[in-house]
C-alpha cells in the first residue's frame, strides 16, 4: 500500500502541494469531529450528574457549532483540492504524452499503439483524475485520524483503547491481504479497458469498409468480446473484493459491539464512572468510521496504482535523439549520402545517394512500394536512418532540433487531415499567430478564398473532423494555403495531386506555383505534366535509385521512366467511343 503511495505522489508531480494541503485539512477536519464528541461528553455529564447549568447548554451549543461550521469548510477545501490535483495532474500527463508523440518516431504509431494511447488518454487518466487524490487522501487521512482516535482512546482509558487497537490491528491485517490479493486482477482489468478502447477505435475508424463488405455481425463479436473481456474483470476485481469488505465490516461492528459491552462491564466492575460509560457507548458508533472510509478506499487503490503503472508505459516509449541546436541553415539543398533504412526486419532504402540543389525541384518516382515517401519521410525526419546521414544546408538533420528542422519544411500528403475546427484556425495551424488578414492573403494565393467565401459563415465556417463537409480538392487547396502561410523554404509533396478532380486541377495549379516560388521542392508524382518541368528526376525501385536526370535524357532510356510516360499517354488518350 505504501508503494502506491508512492507512486500516486510521484504521478502527483506539481500537484503535491494540494494533496498535502487536503490531508492538513482533512486532519483539521477529524479535530472538529473530535469537538462534537466533546459537545456530547458535557451533554452526557451534564444529564447524569443532574447539574446542567445554563452556561453549559450555551458551551454544548457553541460546541457543536464550531464542529459543524468546521467540518463543512474544511471538507470545501480539502475536496477541492483534491479535484484540482486529480483533473491536473491527469491534464499534465496528458500534456506531456501529447509533446512526446512529436518525438516518437512515426513507425511506433500502428493500430495498436494507437489504441492503447487513446484508451491512456481516456479512460486510464480519467481513472486517475477522479478517484487518485481521492482515494489517497481518503486512506491515508483515514488512516491518521484513527490513529489520533486511537491515542486519545489510550490516554483516556487504557483498556477501552487497547480494545481499539486490537480492532484496527485487525481491520489493517484484512485490508493488507485485500491489496495483496488485488495485485494480481487489477492490471488485467485495466488492460482489458486499453483493449476495448482500441477495438472500439478500430471498428469506428474502418466502419466504411465493414460496411462496404457486410462484416457488420463479423466485427461486432470481435467488439462484443472486448466488451465481455472487460465485463468480467470488472466482476472478477469486484468479486475479489467484496468478501474482505466484509470481513472488515463484521471486525469493526464486533468491536464497537466489544466497546459497548466493556464499557458497561467495567460500570458494573465499578471501575468506570457512568459518564464515562455512555460517553464509550457513543464513541463505540463512530471511532471507527474514518478507518472504514480509508478500508473502502484501500479497495480501489490497486486499480489507481495500475492506472498510473498503464499511464508510465508511455515514459519508457523510445524517442530520436533530441540533442540538437536551434538553428537556421544559410542553404536548402539536400544531400543523401549512403542512407540504408528498414522497416523492422524488412530492407526499404538501400545506399541511397541524392543531391537535390537548392530552390530546384526534384520528382520522385517508381512502383507503389518501391521506397518514395519513405525517402520524404526520412527527410522530414519521421524517422531516423539506420546507416549513412541526410544533410540540409551542409549539416545533418540529426543536429537540428526537430522544431528548427520542420520549420524549413512544409508537407502537402495526398491525404489532408483537418481538423474540426474552423476554416481560420485549419489554415492558421501552419503559423499560429498569423493575423486574420495574413490568413486571407495566404486563402487567396491557394485559389481557396472564394469558396471560402461561399460559405456560410467565411472563414469561421466549422468544418467537419478530417473536412468531411468539403470536396478533395477543396481540402487540397486548404492544406497548400496553410503551407503558404508557414512559408518554409522546403516543400515535400507526397502525392498531393493524385486524387484532385479535374474542376479543382486549375486552381490547384495555381495555388501550387504561388507554394512553390523560390522554394526547394521535393514531389513524389504520378502526373507527366508535374514530373517533366522538374530540375531533376529520380526513379526508385526496390529500394535504390535506378535512374536519375532530367525528361530529356530518361526518355530515350530503356526502363521505369520510360513505361511511365508511356502508360500515362496511353491514359490520357483514352476515351469512351
Amino acid at each position: 500500500m505504501i508503494e502506491i503511495f508512492k507512486k500516486i505522489w510521484e504521478f502527483a508531480g506539481e500537484e503535491q502541494k494540494n494533496i498535502r494541503n487536503s490531508i492538513i485539512v482533512g486532519f483539521i477536519n477529524a479535530i472538529f469531529h473530535m469537538l462534537q464528541i466533546g459537545a456530547i461528553f458535557l451533554t452526557i455529564h451534564g444529564l447524569v450528574s443532574g447539574k446542567a447549568e445554563v452556561k453549559t447548554i450555551w458551551y454544548i451549543l457553541l460546541l457543536m457549532l464550531v464542529s459543524i461550521a468546521g467540518k463543512i469548510a474544511t471538507n470545501y477545501f480539502s475536496q477541492l483540492q483534491q479535484t484540482h490535483a486529480g483533473y491536473f495532474m491527469s491534464a499534465n500527463k496528458r500534456i506531456y504524452i501529447g509533446n512526446k508523440m512529436k518525438l516518437i518516431p512515426m513507425g511506433f504509431f500502428n493500430q495498436s499503439s494507437l489504441g492503447n494511447i487513446t484508451g491512456i488518454a481516456t479512460t486510464v487518466l480519467g481513472d486517475v483524475e477522479t478517484t487518485a487524490p481521492m482515494v489517497m487522501v481518503l486512506t491515508l487521512g483515514g488512516f491518521i485520524t484513527t490513529v489520533v482516535f486511537t491515542v486519545y482512546m489510550l490516554i483516556f482509558d487504557w483498556r477501552m483503547g487497547l480494545i481499539t487497537v486490537i480492532g484496527v490491528l485487525l481491520f489493517c491485517t484484512i485490508t493488507s491481504s485485500m491489496e495483496k490479493k488485488s495485485r494480481s486482477t487489477a492490471p488485467k482489468r485495466q488492460q482489458a479497458q486499453a483493449e476495448l478502447v482500441e477495438n472500439i477505435l478500430e471498428t469506428i475508424q474502418g466502419m466504411g469498409i465493414v460496411k462496404s463488405f457486410n462484416l457488420t455481425k463479423i466485427d461486432n463479436k470481435k467488439v462484443d468480446r472486448a466488451i465481455e473481456k472487460s465485463r468480467d474483470k470488472n466482476l472478477a476485481m469486484e468479486q475479489l473484493i467484496t468478501p474482505y469488505t466484509i470481513m472488515q465490516e463484521i471486525v469493526l461492528r464486533i468491536f464497537s459491539v466489544i466497546m459497548m459491552a466493556a464499557a458497561v462491564l467495567f460500570y458494573f466492575q465499578r471501575t468506570m464512572e457512568l459518564t464515562y460509560t455512555l460517553m464509550f457507548i457513543v464513541i463505540s458508533f463512530i471511532i471507527f468510521e474514518q478507518i472504514e472510509s480509508a478500508g473502502h478506499g484501500v479497495s480501489i487503490l490497486r486499480v489507481c496504482g495500475s492506472s498510473i503503472e498503464q499511464a508510465n508505459q508511455m515514459d519508457d516509449v523510445p524517442v530520436m535523439d533530441e540533442k540538437g541546436t536551434d538553428k537556421k541553415p544559410k542553404t536548402h539543398n539536400i544531400i543523401l549520402e549512403h542512407v540504408g533504412f528498414s522497416y523492422g526486419k524488412r530492407k526499404i532504402l538501400k545506399d541511397i545517394n541524392i543531391h537535390m540543389k537548392d530552390k530546384t525541384m526534384t520528382a520522385i518516382i517508381g512502383p507503389s512500394g518501391s521506397g518514395k515517401t519513405t525517402i520524404c519521410n526520412l527527410i522530414a525526419r519521421f524517422w531516423d536512418v539506420d546507416s549513412g546521414r541526410i544533410l540540409i544546408g551542409g549539416t545533418d538533420i540529426r543536429e537540428y532540433t526537430l522544431e528548427a528542422l520542420m520549420n524549413q519544411i512544409s508537407m502537402v500528403f495526398q491525404d489532408v487531415y483537418l481538423f474540426h475546427d474552423s476554416i481560420l484556425n485549419n489554415i492558421r495551424f501552419g503559423s499560429p499567430k498569423a493575423t486574420r488578414q495574413e490568413v486571407i492573403e495566404a486563402a487567396k494565393k491557394a485559389s481557396c478564398h472564394e469558396f471560402i467565401m461561399s460559405l456560410p459563415q467565411n472563414y469561421d465556417t466549422v468544418i467537419g473532423e478530417k473536412g468531411f463537409s468539403l470536396s478533395g480538392g477543396e481540402k487540397q487547396r486548404i492544406s497548400i494555403a496553410r503551407a503558404i502561410l508557414k512559408d518554409a523554404p522546403i516543400i515535400i509533396f507526397d502525392e498531393a495531386t493524385a486524387n484532385v478532380d479535374p474542376e479543382n486541377e486549375e486552381h490547384l495549379q495555381k495555388a501550387f506555383e504561388e507554394l512553390t516560388k523560390n522554394k526547394t521542392i521535393i514531389m513524389i508524382a504520378h502526373r507527366l505534366k508535374t514530373v517533366r518541368n522538374a530540375d531533376q528526376i529520380l526513379v526508385v525501385d526496390r529500394g535504390q535509385i535506378v535512374q536519375q536526370g532530367k525528361h530529356e535524357e530518361l526518355i530515350i532510356q530503356e526502363g521505369i521512366y520510360k513505361r511511365f510516360v508511356s502508360e500515362r499517354k496511353e491514359a490520357t488518350s483514352w476515351s469512351v467511343s
